[in-house]
């Protein structure tokens, strides 16, 4: 069975940074897409990273361009996102998962995992 698992979240204050990780079990995890996706309280899911199975291109949703990377470790089967120049409106709950679509940004982009993880809590304020 799939698990994800993320953790590192917390509460920093604008303009600082965090990273954050997911460690993956019950998957071939070096043959998939995995991105990033975040729920800010009353929006929808989104998703503002993915990185290809090999490491070598990522993609990243307009409004985190520049202050995000992401990053793994096959070996460890984790999933890392480093975030810098952190804004309030970066409050959210993180989760990773694999995008169906590597292509995908923003809403509306499916999944391949169930169930989620718990996410971990990013909170960007002073």
């Amino acid at each position: 069975q799939v698990q994800l698992v993320e953790s590192g979240g917390g509460l920093v204050p604008p303009g600082g940074s965090l990273r954050i990780s997911c460690a993956a079990s019950g998957i071939r995890f070096n043959i998939f897409v995995m991105g990033w996706y975040r729920q800010a309280p009353g929006k929808q899911r989104e998703l503002v990273a993915s990185i290809t199975n090999n490491g070598e291109s990522a993609i990243y949703k307009d409004s985190v361009k520049g202050r995000f990377t992401i990053s793994r470790d096959n070996a460890k089967k984790t999933v890392y996102l480093q975030m810098d120049s952190l804004k309030p409106d970066d409050t959210a709950v993180y989760y990773c998962n694999a995008p169906q679509d590597y292509y995908c940004l923003g809403y509306e982009c499916p999944a391949s995992f169930e169930p989620w993880g718990q996410g971990t809590q990013v909170t960007v304020a002073t």
